[in-house]
């Protein structure tokens, strides 16, 4: 969507952006962020990035060395479409302030010394990371861990052991079998229409969609997204 920190600030200021979302990932993998006015973001703000505590994050540092620094990738960002106040979302990478290099725990870090290395080697000159997104939908998904009780309970309107169940209007019986689910048109597939949403969102924010579908497993409301993205790193 954006090449430089020029067109993302020409941006902001055009399409009236009111925040700016920061984005990085802990070591298991887990986005984390926090955002910021938008009218506060200027030149200086690609370069000398964004402090904060570490000491809270996962994997990350002790207390004693906790102050991070986030550098914001101008070529990550795109518009949030769920906030309510028009928001930019841009990816950053982790920095150690007190010496400039980048943080050796940052996943996005070990995935540019990777391509980097790759490259070095003579191998090849560019490595595409492809997200493959599996996921269950359920209409319910509870549990509990106490003293007096341990207890997990899912179900989904999919789910064959909702065969006989009474249902409002009557059960058409139009339950996915056990492994049934690879992949059975509608009605069967009772998540086709959430899945086209999914799809139509993640091209308005610059995700190419390589195919969607319903998912074989045991489990009921199993559903597929892969997908490629043009930026590897984002």
């Amino acid at each position: 969507m954006f090449q430089s920190a020029e067109e993302v600030l020409a941006y902001i200021k055009d399409e009236e952006v009111v925040f700016v979302d920061l984005r990085f990932t802990d070591m298991p993998g887990v986005q984390q962020h926090f955002n910021l006015p938008a009218k506060s973001v200027d030149n200086d703000f690609f370069t000398d990035g964004q402090l904060f505590d570490g000491s809270s994050i996962r994997g990350f540092q002790g207390i004693a060395e906790s102050d991070m620094q986030l550098i914001p990738d101008p070529t990550s960002a795109f518009v949030d479409p769920y906030r309510v106040e028009k928001t930019l979302v841009v990816t950053c990478s982790i920095v150690n302030p007190r010496t400039g290099e980048p943080y050796h725990r940052d996943p996005r870090g070990v995935a540019e010394r990777a391509e980097a290395y790759l490259n070095s080697t003579g191998i090849a000159d560019t490595a595409n990371f492809a997200s493959e997104a599996e996921f269950f939908v359920f209409d319910d998904a509870r549990f509990q861990v106490s003293p007096e009780s341990t207890f997990y309970k899912i179900d989904s309107e999919e789910a064959p052991w909702n065969s006989g169940r009474k249902e409002e209007g009557g059960n058409l019986a139009n339950k996915t079998h056990t492994k049934g689910g690879y992949f059975p048109v509608s009605p069967v597939d009772k998540q086709a229409d959430l899945r086209d949403a999914m799809c139509v969102a993640l091209d308005e924010v610059g995700l190419f969609v390589e195919r969607s579908h319903h998912e074989v497993r045991r489990r009921p409301g199993r559903n597929q997204l892969p997908f490629l993205h043009p930026d590897c790193r984002r």
